[in-house]
């Protein structure tokens, strides 16, 4: 049949009609899309949450209340957990989805200078949104690892020896940063407030703190004068570096990117990696008019302040918006809290609550911590959840949200909340947990009411000598009373001997113990 020029004039109309309509669907779909904000804390406890701190009619010297109206607002987590008890080995988890023996580095803190722990073909929180066409951002400490040039050969990318050294450029990001991880724009802090290089960028470019800022060397003497304690080694970093204004600068930039990205039409996620309540504890005398500094008993409790008051800016800017209703906004922290310092002990405050240890700790205080998840009309308000979960639970959950399909092989541990914030009670995230310690090389394995803390020697690379070294049951002792660490009790040996074999099983076998449905 003779297709005349009438007939393909209209069939061009028809495609077109169909394409049009077809594009109109999909922009209406991700119109649909909620937006996502996930706010990770730094050396924040559950204690430090005046909402989990009334849950053990705990002693409240200071309250979050922006913090505790998201608790109110959403689904506040009883049972959550820090991925580690140390906050790299904890963020690289919450980025991948995957437990901490699956970095190429599995133990301790990387420096600023350190190489990327990811994979090019990994997939990161960035990835995953941008891979649903989310606006990505990220702010704040990334701490994953980042390189920059040598100054005396560009195409040689800076090694840390150990040793103070100069010979780095560090007025540019050439790879590992958020931007190299699917963030479209970052403004990030390689090392956080507490370690080289004290300096900010903005994308991947140094940021300037000053207008008469210029690359220095900071260290502990010239810090003193302002008043600020050092709290790692000297070395580069901006001229001004103040760590009492990095706080106000990060949330403003955030409130301004919020203000910019609510008018798109694809909706846009946010990853909020708070420099509070990390050491050195430098408040500012305010924030957005609200004073901080010397207003609690304590500089880290000012700190605490300082991070809710944050929040309250942030969701404030959501509603100024009006995109708030369509907001998942997910809050947790990195690892438990801080040992408290005499000002705060003297007050009463206990940021871990009623659990023992602290960062670093294979205790509960260590790596139990607060988990907030808020989405208006989908999560109802004031619900609590005693679900065993994990802070890199986040990517498999966001995965829900977006309706993305994780590709075998990818956040082997990250089980999707979605429907635990839903309502469904029946639904068990993870078959049992296995956490990490701190920097003395402690596993942990929680089955139910048992916890079994595992002991790595320390001098051996491969990982393979272990050894259990406590066994609590948290149902009844929940405050881990070493006189029923029960790891030489003849009658819990095969409770141990289980425990342990699980936790090689899994780890030799690289098992995933994630639900991604």
């Amino acid at each position: 049949m003779k297709v005349t020029s009438k007939v393909k004039v209209l069939l061009g109309f028809m495609i077109c009609g169909i394409i049009t309509t077809s594009y109109s669907q999909i922009k209406k779909k991700e119109a649909d899309r909620p937006n996502v904000i996930v706010v990770l804390a730094d050396d924040i406890g559950i204690g430090d949450i005046s909402h989990y701190r009334n849950l053990s009619k705990g002693k409240v010297v200071l309250e979050t209340p922006n913090i505790d109206n998201l608790a109110q607002q959403g689904m506040y987590f009883t049972n959550a957990h820090a991925p580690a008890a140390l906050c790299a080995t904890s963020r690289y988890a919450i980025m991948t989805g995957n437990c901490n023996y699956r970095s190429p580095v599995p133990w301790g803190v990387w420096s600023g200078y350190a190489k990327s722990v990811f994979t090019p073909e990994q997939i990161t929180l960035g990835k995953l949104m941008k891979n649903a066409n989310y606006n990505t951002a990220f702010f704040g400490k990334w701490h994953m690892g980042t390189s920059f040039n040598t100054l005396d050969d560009p195409n040689t990318i800076f090694k840390e020896r150990g040793k103070l050294s100069t010979n780095v450029d560090i007025t540019k990001i050439v790879a590992g940063g958020p931007q190299h991880n699917g963030f479209d724009y970052s403004f990030s802090l390689p090392s956080g407030i507490q370690n080289v290089p004290y300096s900010a960028y903005e994308n991947n470019n140094w940021y300037p703190l000053a207008k008469d800022s210029k690359v220095a060397l900071i260290t502990k003497v010239d810090m003193l004068k302002k008043g600020v304690i050092l709290n790692k080694k000297d070395g580069l970093g901006d001229s001004n570096w103040d760590p009492s204004a990095i706080g106000p600068l990060l949330i403003n930039k955030t409130i301004d990117h919020i203000a910019k990205v609510a008018k798109k039409d694809t909706p846009f996620f946010i990853y909020y990696c708070s420099q509070a309540v990390h050491l050195p504890h430098n408040p500012p005398k305010e924030l957005n008019g609200i004073p901080i500094a010397g207003t609690t008993p304590s500089s880290h409790m000012d700190m605490i302040k300082e991070l809710d008051t944050q929040i309250g800016l942030m969701v404030q800017e959501l509603k100024k918006q009006g995109v708030y209703e369509n907001t998942v906004f997910i809050f947790t922290s990195d690892n438990g809290g801080l040992h408290v310092d005499k000002n705060t002990l003297a007050s009463g405050h206990k940021p871990n609550s009623i659990y023992r240890g602290k960062k670093n700790e294979p205790y509960e205080g260590g790596h139990r911590v607060p988990f907030i998840a808020v989405w208006p009309k989908q999560i109802a308000p004031n619900q609590m959840s005693d679900k065993p979960i994990l802070g890199l639970d986040i990517l498999a959950t966001l995965a829900g949200v977006t309706e993305q399909h994780i590709p075998e092989g990818q956040a082997e541990d990250s089980a999707n909340l979605l429907p635990v914030l839903k309502g469904e009670t029946e639904v068990n995230p993870h078959p049992y947990l296995m956490v990490q310690g701190g920097a003395f090389r402690e596993a942990i394995i929680i089955d139910k009411d048992w916890k079994l803390i595992i002991q790595f020697d320390k001098k051996d690379k491969t990982d393979t000598k272990r050894t259990p070294v406590a066994l609590f049951n948290l149902k009844d002792n929940i405050t881990e009373d070493e006189a029923h660490n029960f790891i030489n009790d003849a009658k819990y040996k095969d409770k141990v001997a289980l425990l342990f074999k699980k936790y090689n099983q899994t780890r030799n076998n690289q098992t995933p113990i994630g639900n991604h449905n």
